[in-house]
Protein backbone atom coordinates (compact mmCIF):
# COMPACT_ATOMS: atom_id res chain seq x y z
CA UNK A 1 0.00 0.00 0.00
CA UNK A 2 1.17 3.50 -0.76
CA UNK A 3 0.44 6.32 1.61
CA UNK A 4 0.84 10.07 1.51
CA UNK A 5 4.54 10.12 2.35
CA UNK A 6 7.51 9.42 0.62
CA UNK A 7 10.58 10.50 2.37
CA UNK A 8 12.77 7.06 3.52
CA UNK A 9 16.23 8.12 4.48
CA UNK A 10 18.69 5.12 4.86
CA UNK A 11 19.03 4.04 8.90
CA UNK A 12 22.62 3.85 8.88
CA UNK A 13 22.74 7.34 7.94
CA UNK A 14 20.26 8.41 9.74
CA UNK A 15 22.06 6.99 13.23
CA UNK A 16 25.62 8.41 12.01
CA UNK A 17 23.82 11.76 12.95
CA UNK A 18 23.06 10.90 16.27
CA UNK A 19 19.52 9.31 15.40
CA UNK A 20 18.00 7.00 18.11
CA UNK A 21 15.20 4.25 17.26
CA UNK A 22 12.42 4.25 20.02
CA UNK A 23 9.67 1.36 20.89
CA UNK A 24 6.28 2.43 21.16
CA UNK A 25 3.24 0.66 22.09
CA UNK A 26 -0.51 0.12 19.97
CA UNK A 27 -1.77 3.79 21.11
CA UNK A 28 1.00 5.81 22.52
CA UNK A 29 0.84 8.95 21.42
CA UNK A 30 4.18 10.18 19.58
CA UNK A 31 3.50 14.07 19.72
CA UNK A 32 0.57 15.88 20.36
CA UNK A 33 -1.62 18.94 18.49
CA UNK A 34 0.21 21.65 20.34
CA UNK A 35 3.82 20.33 20.85
CA UNK A 36 6.93 21.84 19.26
CA UNK A 37 8.38 20.24 16.57
CA UNK A 38 11.66 18.55 17.39
CA UNK A 39 12.56 15.93 15.73
CA UNK A 40 12.57 14.12 12.00
CA UNK A 41 10.59 10.92 12.59
CA UNK A 42 10.60 7.72 10.16
CA UNK A 43 9.01 4.28 10.85
CA UNK A 44 11.11 1.27 11.12
CA UNK A 45 8.30 -1.01 11.73
CA UNK A 46 4.43 -0.17 12.41
CA UNK A 47 1.73 1.83 11.70
CA UNK A 48 1.04 5.60 12.94
CA UNK A 49 -1.74 8.11 12.21
CA UNK A 50 -2.15 11.49 11.97
CA UNK A 51 -5.13 13.21 13.51
CA UNK A 52 -7.33 15.68 15.35
CA UNK A 53 -10.27 15.91 16.99
CA UNK A 54 -12.99 18.54 16.73
CA UNK A 55 -14.90 20.43 19.82
CA UNK A 56 -17.27 17.55 19.55
CA UNK A 57 -14.73 14.89 19.82
CA UNK A 58 -15.33 13.43 16.45
CA UNK A 59 -11.91 11.92 14.94
CA UNK A 60 -10.22 13.46 11.79
CA UNK A 61 -7.26 11.46 10.12
CA UNK A 62 -4.71 12.89 8.04
CA UNK A 63 -2.64 10.55 6.99
CA UNK A 64 -2.22 6.73 8.10
CA UNK A 65 1.54 6.01 7.31
CA UNK A 66 3.84 2.62 7.41
CA UNK A 67 7.19 1.30 7.41
CA UNK A 68 9.67 3.81 5.97
CA UNK A 69 7.62 6.56 5.92
CA UNK A 70 8.34 9.95 7.75
CA UNK A 71 6.07 12.58 9.36
CA UNK A 72 6.48 16.35 10.71
CA UNK A 73 9.59 17.14 8.89
CA UNK A 74 7.65 19.78 7.11
CA UNK A 75 7.39 21.56 10.96
CA UNK A 76 10.99 21.04 11.12
CA UNK A 77 11.50 24.23 9.22
CA UNK A 78 8.82 26.19 10.68
CA UNK A 79 8.59 28.13 14.37
CA UNK A 80 4.94 26.61 14.66
CA UNK A 81 3.89 23.56 17.12
CA UNK A 82 2.36 20.67 16.02
CA UNK A 83 -1.38 21.04 14.17
CA UNK A 84 -2.34 17.62 14.67
CA UNK A 85 -1.90 14.18 17.21
CA UNK A 86 0.53 11.55 15.98
CA UNK A 87 -1.11 7.91 17.30
CA UNK A 88 0.56 4.31 17.21
CA UNK A 89 -2.03 2.32 15.65
CA UNK A 90 -0.23 -0.75 16.45
CA UNK A 91 3.25 -1.74 18.18
CA UNK A 92 5.84 0.59 16.71
CA UNK A 93 9.54 1.52 15.97
CA UNK A 94 10.71 4.52 15.12
CA UNK A 95 13.79 6.77 14.35
CA UNK A 96 13.86 9.87 15.80
CA UNK A 97 16.44 12.51 14.68
CA UNK A 98 17.00 15.70 16.58
CA UNK A 99 16.23 19.16 14.36
CA UNK A 100 19.55 20.26 14.61
CA UNK A 101 21.34 17.30 13.59
CA UNK A 102 18.43 16.94 10.85
CA UNK A 103 19.65 20.33 9.56
CA UNK A 104 22.50 19.43 9.56
CA UNK A 105 22.29 15.82 7.66
CA UNK A 106 20.67 18.42 4.75
CA UNK A 107 23.95 20.40 4.51
CA UNK A 108 26.14 18.03 4.53
CA UNK A 109 23.52 15.88 2.15
CA UNK A 110 21.99 18.11 -0.04
CA UNK A 111 20.26 15.78 -2.58
CA UNK A 112 18.58 14.98 0.58
CA UNK A 113 16.82 18.26 -0.16
CA UNK A 114 15.64 17.69 -3.33
CA UNK A 115 14.34 14.66 -2.37
CA UNK A 116 12.45 16.27 0.38
CA UNK A 117 11.16 19.25 -2.00
CA UNK A 118 9.60 16.95 -4.02
CA UNK A 119 8.06 14.89 -1.18
CA UNK A 120 6.53 18.46 0.21
CA UNK A 121 4.78 18.75 -3.32
CA UNK A 122 3.14 15.49 -3.46
CA UNK A 123 1.74 16.58 0.30
CA UNK A 124 0.69 19.96 -1.19
CA UNK A 125 -0.93 18.15 -3.96
CA UNK A 126 -2.51 15.73 -1.95
CA UNK A 127 -4.48 18.60 0.14
CA UNK A 128 -5.28 20.16 -3.06
CA UNK A 129 -6.97 16.85 -3.91
CA UNK A 130 -8.29 16.58 -1.06
CA UNK A 131 -9.77 19.87 -0.38
CA UNK A 132 -11.84 19.39 -3.82
CA UNK A 133 -13.32 15.56 -2.60
CA UNK A 134 -14.23 17.39 0.83
CA UNK A 135 -16.24 20.29 -0.74
CA UNK A 136 -18.57 18.02 -2.33
CA UNK A 137 -21.70 16.89 -0.46
CA UNK A 138 -21.73 13.44 -2.62
CA UNK A 139 -20.18 11.01 -0.53
CA UNK A 140 -19.00 8.55 -3.90
CA UNK A 141 -17.00 11.94 -5.17
CA UNK A 142 -15.26 12.11 -1.41
CA UNK A 143 -14.39 8.28 -1.40
CA UNK A 144 -13.31 8.10 -4.92
CA UNK A 145 -11.18 11.11 -4.82
CA UNK A 146 -9.14 9.53 -1.91
CA UNK A 147 -9.02 6.46 -3.54
CA UNK A 148 -8.27 8.09 -6.70
CA UNK A 149 -5.13 9.68 -5.06
CA UNK A 150 -3.74 6.36 -3.10
CA UNK A 151 -4.11 4.53 -6.72
CA UNK A 152 -1.96 7.06 -8.26
CA UNK A 153 0.97 5.54 -6.70
CA UNK A 154 -0.01 2.13 -7.86
CA UNK A 155 2.17 0.39 -10.73
CA UNK A 156 0.32 -0.17 -13.93
CA UNK A 157 -3.59 1.07 -15.04
CA UNK A 158 -5.95 -1.96 -14.22
CA UNK A 159 -9.48 -1.93 -12.91
CA UNK A 160 -10.15 -3.65 -9.69
CA UNK A 161 -6.47 -4.36 -8.96
CA UNK A 162 -6.10 -1.32 -6.23
CA UNK A 163 -6.69 -2.65 -2.26
CA UNK A 164 -7.80 -0.05 -0.31
CA UNK A 165 -5.85 -0.71 2.87
CA UNK A 166 -8.11 1.07 5.00
CA UNK A 167 -10.84 -0.11 7.69
CA UNK A 168 -14.21 1.43 7.40
CA UNK A 169 -13.44 3.46 9.95
CA UNK A 170 -10.87 4.98 8.86
CA UNK A 171 -11.94 5.77 5.65
CA UNK A 172 -15.05 7.42 7.34
CA UNK A 173 -12.36 9.89 9.44
CA UNK A 174 -10.04 9.99 6.17
CA UNK A 175 -13.22 12.03 3.98
CA UNK A 176 -15.29 13.57 7.14
CA UNK A 177 -18.16 10.72 6.41
CA UNK A 178 -20.03 9.12 8.87
CA UNK A 179 -19.40 5.18 9.11
CA UNK A 180 -22.70 4.70 8.57
CA UNK A 181 -22.79 6.70 5.00
CA UNK A 182 -19.10 4.98 4.21
CA UNK A 183 -20.19 1.72 4.55
CA UNK A 184 -23.99 2.38 2.69
CA UNK A 185 -21.83 4.32 0.12
CA UNK A 186 -19.36 1.57 -0.59
CA UNK A 187 -22.12 -1.19 -1.12
CA UNK A 188 -23.28 1.66 -3.87
CA UNK A 189 -19.83 1.92 -5.31
CA UNK A 190 -20.40 -1.66 -6.22
CA UNK A 191 -23.30 -2.08 -7.23
CA UNK A 192 -22.40 0.60 -9.98
CA UNK A 193 -18.99 -1.32 -10.72
CA UNK A 194 -16.52 1.26 -8.91
CA UNK A 195 -15.00 -1.50 -6.19
CA UNK A 196 -15.93 -5.27 -5.79
CA UNK A 197 -14.85 -6.59 -2.19
CA UNK A 198 -12.88 -9.86 -2.02
CA UNK A 199 -12.16 -11.01 1.81
CA UNK A 200 -13.72 -8.12 2.87
CA UNK A 201 -11.11 -6.44 1.00
CA UNK A 202 -11.39 -3.44 -0.73
CA UNK A 203 -10.36 -3.82 -4.47
CA UNK A 204 -10.67 -0.16 -6.78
Amino acid sequence: MKTISCMNIDEKLLHSFGAETKIYKKREIIFKEGDHAQYYFQISKGKIKLNNYNEDGKEFIHNILGKNQSFGDPLLFLDHSYPMNAICLEASEIIRLPKGNFIEMLKKHPELSLEMNACFSQQVYYKFVMMQSLSSQNPILRLKGLMDYLKSYHDGDCTHCFTIAFTRQQLANLTGLRVETVIRTLKKMEQEGDIIFKDRKILY
